[in-house]
């Protein structure tokens, strides 16, 4: 089973357009929307949700009333300022820290999950899709990505699929390390603009620095066509392929607004080398993995 993650240095390069039209294109494979702080596929692919689980985030501080005795060691040892003068906590101050549990006379703090947000199991046109929505202002991303993927990867062995297309978050912190851990390789979307090639070598960087393989694809080329060369000059002398350039078009526009991809809704150039994008994905994951396989035998 391979598994496949977009992700983007920057947000609004066309990732998702992307991601939701290799899941259009693969035949086999399970969808991972792992953009859980502003997850969007769902608006293209119309997930039928099939389960709902909730997702429990950090753990927070919970007193019991019954055994508080309200001297106060709680309130006077938290340096978040999470307890109240009356000795409750308040959830969105408190950091899980534990050392109101850790000093508390009369064992009348205990730790408990929060519940931060929720995860689906659901299935769509063109496969079953694990995907969830992090709960406003909640800070555990990273592990709510890992959960999604692990749903995908239970999705993908219960139903036989040999891929997991993921569409990732942009940038490069922890939610974009949790959806590229492990997996056979990355596609990077960028666009030729200055901070569009910082945001890419800033995420090469990351991906480079897990030994995760790396491709290249330039959105919008045409829109300043020196930096694209400059883009795949920095690509070529660090040994990374530009597998395919798409032009400015509205294409991906009128797609969205029909809730639909762009190679569903069109046949036109842009989806033509949507498809051409897909098919050097496709060869380069599997043409990796077989290397991968071969330096491990050795």
């Amino acid at each position: 089973m391979k598994q496949l993650t977009i992700i983007s240095g920057k947000g609004g390069t066309g990732k998702t357009t992307i991601a939701a039209a290799f899941a259009s294109l693969a035949e086999n494979a399970v969808i991972a929307d792992c953009d859980v702080d502003a997850a969007d596929m769902h608006l293209i692919l119309h997930p039928d949700i099939l389960e709902t689980i909730s997702f429990t985030g950090l753990d927070v501080a919970s007193i019991d009333e019954s055994s508080c005795i309200q001297c106060g060691k709680c309130k006077d040892a938290c340096r978040f300022n999470a307890i109240n003068d009356d000795i409750t906590v308040n959830i969105y101050e408190c950091e899980g820290c534990g050392v109101c549990e850790y000093i508390c006379p009369e064992g009348a703090v205990s730790m408990v999950g929060r519940i931060a947000g929720d995860a689906y199991i659901s299935k769509t046109r063109f496969g079953p899709m694990a995907h969830a929505k992090l709960g406003i202002g909640e800070e555990a991303s990273g592990k709510l990505v890992s959960f999604v993927r692990n749903n995908a990867r239970t999705l993908a062995e219960q139903q036989d699929k040999d891929m997991i297309i993921i569409d990732g978050p942009p940038g490069t912190g922890c939610a974009v390390i949790a959806s590229i851990t492990g997996v056979d390789m990355v596609v990077i979307v960028t666009e030729p603009s200055v901070s569009g090639i910082h945001d890419l070598e800033r995420v090469l960087d990351v991906a480079g620095h897990f030994n995760i393989p790396a491709v290249v694809c330039v959105n919008k080329y045409d829109i300043n066509e020196e930096n694209t060369l400059l883009i795949g000059k920095y690509c070529s002398e660090n040994g990374i392929e530009v597998v395919g350039k798409l032009p400015y078009d509205d294409t991906p526009t009128r797609a969205m607004l029909q809730a639909m991809t762009v190679v569903e809704y069109s046949n036109g150039d842009f989806s033509t080398k949507v498809k051409d994008l897909w098919e050097n994905v496709r060869k380069h994951l599997y043409e990796t993995s077989d290397h991968t396989l071969l330096m491990m035998a050795k």
